[in-house]
């Protein structure tokens, strides 16, 4: 309120009012200056005359924002800083690496390694350095071109990548930022503005995030309140007032979630603004450039057209927060993020993004100059496509676009063609066994194998225990195996080939080289990075079991396999012997023949009863192997050495006394040299040594021993190995090879034997045959 002390003299001159009015028009009242200027002659000349003016300004409360005054004490000026101008980051943002990248930062410093020594060596280094750029370039291509979901979930999020006001900043000749919701806040996550793209004018509107940490704390990470899309809904209706295009920015992980935003009505803004954006008569672009996040990306996104950075994700729920709902842990984000289908290429199919930006390798932050005019390319000929609409299809248009999405017809016959490119119906997999509970079961079933072993050692293990331990292990192992693939990042790469060679043999085609060549890299890639999965551990035990179990269940297969033909071939042979009467005379004969000279005691046969007792045993050989091969089975006689009536043979008893005598002479040959003084002496410094070196000699003292050791051998062999000994043991082995070579075959004993089995299922023949194949 404002004060005029005066005089009585002063109330017949101008109202204060009058003296007061602007200075730059004299002829409307006093000029300020003049003023001034009488005050200070009046004062001069009469100092009773005063004429002052006082005016006091009553403070009003504050609007209380959701956010502190000052969230960030470094940041001064608190929550309305944001006001200030978008400048240049005074200092370079640090270059930050993702996990999937570090093979190409070791080239890099390979590079710099080389470049380094060529200036501080003065060589010329040149084909090197152009040889590692290559093979860099080369890399990265590879890399950027195989992104995995979650990789570009990552790319998108990465701390350098372009904002929207960078973007807008290089696509447009002017940009002036409006503020305000016009119900007392500003919310800096959100900024609007008008901007001329090419002399255009659009309304252009987005999400701020921050390009370093105080930054981020201001825009608060992107993540607006309702305050933010109030002031969005605002610029829509000024927009579509004065007819400007809208071309709107997607950067955010979703809407402020705090309970001050629920109380202000966050869900509200939301549905205030998808309501609105349906019915706004310009045409609206939305441009995904980072990660869109559920309701918050969509209150800004309701637009004729959705456009996606190449790596940019649009999703209604994070990675994280499905694997934590679904898997009940965050680890299992590659395999959400897979599922969820959120990135540009898996959108399209799915006919909610409309467009595809393309990037530079290495992500937007790696040339954000040539990103920006991409986007700026991209929004010139689809705003010249809308403009083409008139009011009426522009809206059906904008309504169509949402109205289609996830749309489908029943009863409709599906082209084999389309049918045959169908993913099949995955089967319900239920989580994988703990490792503790597997262990038990494992040796559950293993104690049942050695109970029924031990009960019966021919009883081969319960079949059907073993086969569900082996269907077990073998899901188990397949779950552990994807779960490394998805670790290692190789998961969307091997479905691409999947799909390539699934292609490939529909066609009905050989399987092309770069095909195959695709297959042995990722294989390769595959063996060299499975060590380093978190899984591979349970992997690797699990695989142990699942290739023990099979080896049990295949030699038992192997046993019944080999006893059944072994009770078809005896019952087979016993037809064939005993199944004739006549063979079993003869064979009954043959028997009484042996039996008789054995207890005659006769041990030196003579030359008529050993030619009886052959012609006897051929005939009976020949007889069986035609009757053998009959039934289909390959038969080779074996023919017993002939041994002449005339040789001279030994009989076992002398034979045993001759060997009872050379094992004595050889003892006492032994005993001879260990009881020799220099032996003796030999034998007192080894038990010495040993005495020394104790349990854990040194390489010297180990080396000194099997010295002595060597020599005492070497002693013992010299005094063994005398020439009469040698002569009597030659000697010996021939009358030994001799007796056995006449006593070979003369009890009339035969063998069968077959190729698949080495044991001998009869004992009464000296065929040998083997099953045919097809028998088997």
């Amino acid at each position: 309120m404002a004060t005029l002390p005066h005089s009585p003299a002063a109330l017949t001159g101008p109202k204060a009012s009058d003296l007061l009015r602007s200075s730059t028009s004299v002829a409307s009242g006093i000029p300020l200056r003049t003023l001034g200027r009488a005050a200070q002659l009046a004062g001069s000349s009469s100092k009773a005359r005063d004429f002052s003016i006082v005016a006091k300004v009553r403070k009003v409360k504050k609007h209380e924002y959701p956010w502190p005054d000052d969230p960030d004490p470094n940041v001064k000026g608190g929550v309305l800083s944001h006001l200030s101008h978008f400048k240049p980051m005074k200092e370079r943002p640090k270059p930050v690496t993702l996990d999937f990248e570090k093979p190409l930062v070791d080239l890099e410093r390979k590079i710099i390694d080389v470049r380094k020594m060529a200036n501080d060596t003065g060589l010329d280094f040149t084909d090197q350095i152009v040889s590692l750029e290559n093979k860099y370039q080369q890399a990265l291509k590879d890399l950027y071109t195989h992104l995995t979901p979650i990789q570009r979930v990552n790319i998108a999020r990465h701390p350098n990548r372009p904002t929207f006001l960078d973007h807008v900043f290089s696509i447009t000749e002017k940009f002036v930022e409006l503020h305000g919701d016009r119900a007392g806040y500003d919310d800096p996550a959100i900024v609007t503005g008008i901007g001329t793209i090419d002399g255009k004018r659009y309304m252009f509107m987005g999400h701020q995030k921050g390009r370093n940490t105080k930054e981020n704390i201001m825009r608060n990470f992107g993540m607006p309140t309702p305050h933010g899309y109030r002031k969005a809904l605002r610029m829509m209706y000024y927009a579509d007032h004065h007819g400007f295009p809208i071309i709107t920015f997607i950067d955010t992980p979703g809407a402020f979630a705090d309970l001050k935003s629920e109380e202000l009505g966050q869900g509200e803004a939301i549905a205030h603004n998808l309501r609105t954006m349906f019915g706004l008569k310009v045409p609206i672009i939305s441009i995904v450039i980072g990660e869109g996040g559920s309701g918050g990306a969509l209150a800004i996104g309701c637009s004729n057209k959705l456009l996606m950075l190449e790596n940019a994700v649009f999703y209604v729920a994070s990675p994280e927060a499905c694997a934590a709902i679904l898997w009940k842990t965050a680890k299992a984000s590659p395999k959400a993020a897979e599922k969820l289908k959120i990135t540009a290429n898996e959108l399209c199919k799915l006919q909610i993004c409309d467009g595809i930006i393309p990037e530079p390798l290495g992500g937007a932050h790696a040339d954000p100059s040539w990103t920006s005019q991409q986007i700026k390319k991209a929004i010139n000929e689809s705003m010249d496509e809308l403009t083409k609409l008139d009011t009426e299809n522009l809206l059906k248009h904008r309504n169509l676009k949402f109205r289609k999405l996830g749309g489908f017809q029943e009863g409709i016959a599906i082209e084999p063609k389309r049918k045959v490119n169908m993913k099949k119906k995955e089967e319900f997999v239920s989580g994988k066994i703990p490792v503790m509970e597997l262990e038990t079961e494992v040796d559950k079933v293993k104690k049942q194998i050695f109970k029924a072993m031990e009960s019966s050692p021919g009883t081969k293990p319960s079949e059907l225990a073993l086969d569900e331990m082996i269907t077990k292990l073998k899901r188990e192992v397949d779950l552990e195996f994807s779960e490394a693939i998805n670790s290692i990042g190789l998961g969307d790469r091997i479905s691409m080939l999947r799909d390539e060679f699934r292609k490939s043999n529909s066609e009905q085609q050989l399987m092309h080289p770069s095909l195959m060549d695709k297959i042995e890299k990722l294989k390769n890639e595959f063996d060299q990075g499975l060590s380093t999965a978190p899984n591979f551990g349970n992997l690797k035990y699990k695989l142990d079991m699942l290739n023990e179990f099979s080896k049990v269940k295949s030699i038992s297969e192997k046993n019944s396999k080999a006893q059944e033909l072994k009770q078809e071939m005896n019952k087979k042979l016993k037809e064939i012997i005993m199944g004739r009467p006549e063979r079993k005379e003869k064979i009954e004969e043959l028997k009484a023949e042996i039996q008789r000279l054995r207890a005659s005691g006769i041990e030196n046969p003579d030359r008529e009863t050993k030619e009886r007792i052959a012609r006897m045993k051929r005939e009976i050989d020949v007889e069986l192997a035609n009757d053998l091969k009959s039934l289909g089975f390959d038969v080779e006689v074996v023919k017993p050495s002939a041994k002449e009536v005339g040789d001279e043979q030994v009989s076992l008893p002398e034979l045993k006394a001759k060997v009872e005598t050379l094992k004595e002479e050889t003892n006492k040959k032994i005993e001879d040299a260990i009881n020799s003084p220099d032996i003796k002496n030999m034998f007192q410094l080894l038990k010495v040594e040993v005495a020394k070196a104790g349990t854990t000699p040194d390489a010297a003292t180990r080396s000194k021993i099997e010295s002595l050791e060597n020599q005492i051998k070497q002693r013992v062999a010299a005094s063994v190995s005398s020439p009469d000994l040698k002569e009597k043991h030659v000697q010996l082995s021939e009358e030994v090879s001799k007796t056995v070579e006449s006593l070979g075959g003369s009890d009339g004993s035969f063998e069968v034997a077959d190729q698949n089995n080495n044991g001998s299922p009869h004992d009464d023949s000296m065929v040998k045959f083997n099953y045919r194949a097809n028998r088997v």
